[in-house]
């Protein structure tokens, strides 16, 4: 018998069985010590006389409270949680819970003591993604000193606006034309202070809703099975003010997967940001504007709320839910770089992520989903090379605008979604190759005999239809693709390098402020132009989104860095005896502050594509 006992307590317990199977392991091991404790020690048969009564029940009763004892200890949740992480690789210490409040220096984070956690982006380049506008000749004005103010600049362009599909609601025919939207740009008034005065949040009033109008828009196109589905959205109606409907009463209202999520207003959320500059280790000292000594914040809480749905508040844990076992990556420029210090920062406040990143892409691993954040460097998103090409020497750089960057592409498979940035490196030095032949260059031309066939501008819708149609071509990738369209700059009275400057903006703009930028305006125009064509060329069973934000965050003029680059104390921030303005970047946003919202509209589109058109969850 106690062969046939040792044999079962074998069997069992060899199962590869948790806590459901344990008690009963437990239960046949001391079953069978019960059974060798009654047998005389010097027999090894069952038929001998078993010990007294009383210690039978002594064994029984001590067999009873392990089981009683043991069964406390699995469901114990110290204990529990250790043997997860043990089993699943779930540390639920690596999670931070913070609350969020208004103040910005209010809340801090410790983060671990971890080599592997990247503080400060250390491989892209250091200058800015910026800009200069063409002449009448499509070509870039060389002049600096002659350079005219930005904010009036004209430029000649195509009276008829590239058609854009849309995402929303798959149809088989046309979408019809949108009909003019005006968002609205209102402040919530704050009608219940805190009881206790040191935390009473200073409230604004205004007296009237400021409505903005902004053109028809598009936010997306959805290609299954070489189909391109179009949609609209025909909606139109008043613009809620936020203070008649606030963040707590919308941001449980169903969404509808039609709704444009670029029609709406900028309303004032006095929650505060998602995150501080104090709670974020991942975040380049240009863009922490509070760190560099910005004296206002109020630019950090602003929302963008669409006039028929809402964007929820971003909740990382939920995009960490949705995104489970996948990898979202940026790719582009250092406005890419600032979206995914954003992302990164959001999720921070719920997980401290692995860095596992090298020198050709940065990655983090979020151990509790296995879900993995990337970015990769690419300015142009098209091949470049430095070599001499024909007449054109070493040293500058060649771009070759119907080849994508090689230096991602052989990751292309492995990502599940993917957010595109490019179209400020295309104001800087570059010569432009196109089927084998040099056709342009951007402040680089050996002489006048010699005719420009592209210009940058034209070579920028160039290199979009390129690195687009790549995608959606490629035979091993399925993904999500989400183009952010061109981040509008906010140099006001010149350029980047003419005196342009964003100094003392602090709130959005207002109807009749906005000057159109003649700039922006044709570099918008030919990267939709570019995703167009890219679309028809479609083959594979991937989708692919225009994150339409040009225009709304072209009213975000308060969002930039400005002067507020560096945390040195000594560094001048206002204007000059003969009315020159400090440097300042007018071009990269604040973080926290606008560029937040850009992963709200990300999460919201990565819901729409894996969840349909559920309601937001409570």
């Amino acid at each position: 018998m106690q062969e046939q006992a040792a044999v079962l307590r074998s069997n069992l317990c060899g199962l590869r069985f948790w806590k459901e199977q344990v008690w009963l392991c437990t239960f046949y091991f001391l079953f069978g010590k019960a059974m060798t404790w009654a047998s005389p020690k010097d027999s090894s048969r069952m038929a001998a006389y078993p010990r007294s009564v009383t210690w039978i029940v002594v064994s029984v009763g001590g067999l009873a409270f392990f089981l009683i004892f043991a069964s406390w200890i699995l469901i114990s949740y110290p204990i529990g949680s250790t043997v997860r992480l043990y089993f699943y690789g779930v540390d639920s210490s690596q999670k931070v819970d913070l609350s969020i409040y208004p103040g910005n220096q209010t809340a801090t984070i410790v983060p671990r003591d971890d080599k592997d956690v990247n503080i400060v982006v250390n491989n892209a380049p250091s200058e800015s993604d910026l800009q200069v506008p063409v002449d009448s000749n499509g070509g870039a004005l060389r002049d600096k000193g002659n350079l005219a103010p930005e904010s009036n600049l004209q430029v000649p362009i195509s009276s008829t606006t590239p058609p854009v599909s849309l995402e929303n609601k798959e149809i088989k025919d046309h979408a019809p034309p949108l009909p003019a939207i005006s968002p609205a740009l209102t402040k919530e008034e704050d009608a219940k202070p805190s009881a206790d005065p040191s935390k009473v949040t200073k409230s604004v009033e205004i007296d009237e809703q400021i409505s903005l109008s902004l053109p028809n828009k598009s936010n997306s196109v959805d290609m299954g099975s070489n189909d391109t589905a179009a949609s609209s959205d025909s909606k139109s109606g008043a613009v809620q003010s936020s203070s008649s409907q606030s963040h707590d009463d919308t941001k449980n209202a169903p969404v509808d997967t039609g709704c444009d999520l670029y029609h709406g207003s900028w309303i004032y959320d006095k929650t505060g940001p998602l995150y501080t500059n104090n709670t974020c280790p991942v975040l380049t000292q240009m863009q922490n504007c509070q760190g560099n000594g910005r004296p206002d914040k109020e630019y950090e809480n602003w929302r963008w709320k669409p006039s028929h749905c809402d964007i929820p508040r971003f909740d990382p844990k939920k995009f960490l839910e949705l995104m489970r076992g996948k990898t979202l990556a940026f790719i582009g420029d250092s406005v890419a770089r600032n979206q995914f210090e954003s992302m990164l920062c959001i999720l921070w406040q719920v997980e401290a992520p692995i860095n596992r990143g090298n020198r050709r892409m940065q990655r983090y691993f979020f151990r509790s989903t296995s879900v993995t954040i990337a970015r990769i460097w690419s300015s142009w998103l098209v091949k470049q090379t430095s070599e001499p090409f024909d007449f054109a020497p070493a040293g500058v750089t060649k771009l070759h605008l119907d080849a994508p960057d090689d230096n991602f592409m052989e990751f292309i498979p492995k990502f599940d979604v993917i957010v595109l940035s490019s179209g400020h490196w295309f104001a800087k030095q570059s010569v432009y190759i196109l089927n084998n032949e040099i056709v342009g260059g951007q402040l680089w031309w050996p002489h006048n005999s010699r005719p420009k066939k592209v210009n940058n501008v034209d070579a920028f819708g160039i290199s979009v239809e390129t690195i687009l149609t790549s995608l959606v071509t490629h035979p091993n990738y399925t993904g999500l693709t989400i183009v952010r369209s061109y981040s509008p700059d906010h140099y006001e009275g010149g350029a980047w390098n003419t005196g342009g400057s964003c100094t003392g903006k602090t709130k959005p703009l207002a109807v009749g402020e906005l000057v159109e930028n003649g700039f922006t305006k044709i570099m918008y125009e030919k990267q939709v132009s570019g995703f167009n064509r890219a679309i028809q060329k479609a083959t594979n069973k991937s989708k692919l989104r225009l994150m339409d934000i040009t225009e709304v965050f072209g009213y975000r003029h308060d969002g930039h860095p400005g002067p507020y680059r560096n945390p040195d104390p000594n560094k001048i921030t206002k204007r000059g005896p003969d009315g020159k303005p400090p440097p300042q970047d007018c071009l990269h946003w604040c973080m926290p502050g606008p560029v937040d919202t850009w992963n709200e509209i990300v999460n919201e589109i990565i819901r729409r594509e894996y969840e349909g058109n559920k309601s937001f969850p409570s």
